[in-house]
């Protein structure tokens, strides 16, 4: 054989073993990193669905994965912090996912392995990550990871959560609640507007004098309406909101002194709550797949990389068209993402894609609204097909109903996620 002929064969056998890796070799090997609802969803759907075929391990390095999704409703008094947690017992225990509590700090393309902070690594035939979303730093002046305690994000779930709830609790009678607002896009785009509804009902019952200032780089906002409508009904007077028409792409915070500048002018406050802008998790620069500015492009029909067809990337660290960052996104997606890894691992049949969302809000007692759409895959992007949005005016026993269909969500996609 000449060696032309050679290469020529082994790159013939190395694209044959690429889509059906079971050829020649033990299990084909799935790594999961982030275990939220993209990760942990997806973990869960390729082992159970897979009846043992594929080895799964997922990297995730908390223990207890606290949900960014309703986590508001914990600044509001409506939710136990602890309800927010979950662990990956039943992950493991039912469906043998090997779960890693570590950091995964590397990934080489060209070997297919992950490096962890422990010193391990894992080889893997595909890649999916899943690993949320990192702040691009030096989006707001001032603010960096270094004042998270001062001025809190809380947009990771958990200790940040905590203490932004206790500063509020802590504020003195008729002070100010401050949020710095972030640019498109970001993570849940009801979500900043939801946690103002929340920290007003929370300052209505224990600080009624307090003020809340919302320094907004945005034009406009998902719900706009619903929640300026909530907030005039429910919380009169407390909320100004501070748009880029009047500087509210121009601010600056001073953590030592808790001050917020906007566009030249200083506001002392007491509370404040930066949100800055955002980009997928640091894992997908690691990995040399993102674009400029800073997100995953993916195939709509199976969530792989555009860079990359043995890596896939879900929710919000993913660019991938008409889909909003949100914990149900991730958790849709994933479920697509398991189907493709699944049949290029196993050659079992894979579906035409289809995608949903519905994000709940929750404005005050039993107020809740939602947002939401159905969507499918195209070439060029996920596309959204059909959507629907509560609307101004519906009765009390309406918004209950949405309120108590949302707890019901919340329950049914935590069991989907860690089973």
């Amino acid at each position: 054989m000449t060696r032309r002929r050679f290469l020529a064969s082994t790159a013939a056998a190395s694209t044959a073993l690429w889509a059906s890796p079971l050829l020649g070799q033990g299990r084909p090997r799935v790594v999961v990193i982030g275990g939220g609802a993209g990760g942990a969803t997806a973990a869960r759907y390729i082992a159970k669905d897979s009846k043992g075929a594929i080895d799964v391990t997922l990297v995730e390095p908390t223990r207890r994965y606290y949900s960014c999704f309703f986590s508001n409703l914990y600044l509001g008094g409506f939710r136990e912090f602890e309800s927010l947690g979950h662990t990956y017992g039943t992950l493991a225990a039912a469906y043998g996912i090997n779960v890693v509590h570590d950091w995964a700090v590397s990934v080489d393309r060209d070997k297919k392995t992950v490096g962890l902070a422990g010193g391990g690594s894992l080889a893997y035939d595909r890649l999916v990550l899943s690993p949320g979303i990192d702040f691009r730093p030096g989006s707001v002046r001032g603010w960096d990871l270094s004042q998270q305690n001062r001025m809190p994000h809380a947009y990771k779930a958990g200790s940040q959560t905590q203490l932004l709830k206790a500063q509020v609790a802590a504020m003195r009678q008729g002070g100010v609640y401050c949020m710095v607002a972030p640019p498109n896009p970001f993570r849940c785009p009801p979500g900043p507007y939801e946690r103002i509804s929340m920290v007003a009902h929370t300052l209505k019952q224990s600080n009624p004098t307090a003020k809340i200032l919302i320094v907004d780089p945005k034009a406009k906002f998902s719900k706009q309406g619903l929640f300026e409508d909530g907030w005039q009904r429910l919380y009169p007077g407390m909320i100004e909101r501070v748009g880029p028409d009047f500087g509210g792409d121009k601010v600056e915070v001073r953590p030592g002194s808790m001050e917020v500048v906007i566009d030249g002018e200083v506001n002392k406050v007491d509370v404040c709550n930066v949100i800055p802008a955002q980009q997928a998790g640091s894992i997908a620069a690691t990995a040399g797949i993102t674009n400029k500015a800073g997100w995953v492009p993916v195939v709509p029909h199976t969530m792989q990389s555009r860079a990359d067809g043995n890596i896939h990337v879900l929710g919000d660290a993913s660019q991938q068209g008409d889909m909003p960052k949100s914990g149900f996104s991730a958790n849709s997606q994933a479920k697509v993402c398991a189907m493709a890894v699944r049949g290029a691992l196993t050659s079992s049949k894979v579906f035409p894609a289809r995608f949903s969302n519905t994000c709940w809000s929750l404005i005050g007692t039993d107020d809740g609204v939602k947002v939401g759409a159905s969507y499918k895959a195209t070439d060029e992007k996920i596309a959204k097909t059909d959507g629907f949005i509560s609307k101004t005016g519906e009765s009390a026993e309406q918004r209950k109903a949405t309120y108590e269909e949302s707890i019901g969500w919340y329950a049914g996609i935590s069991k989907d996620i860690f089973g």
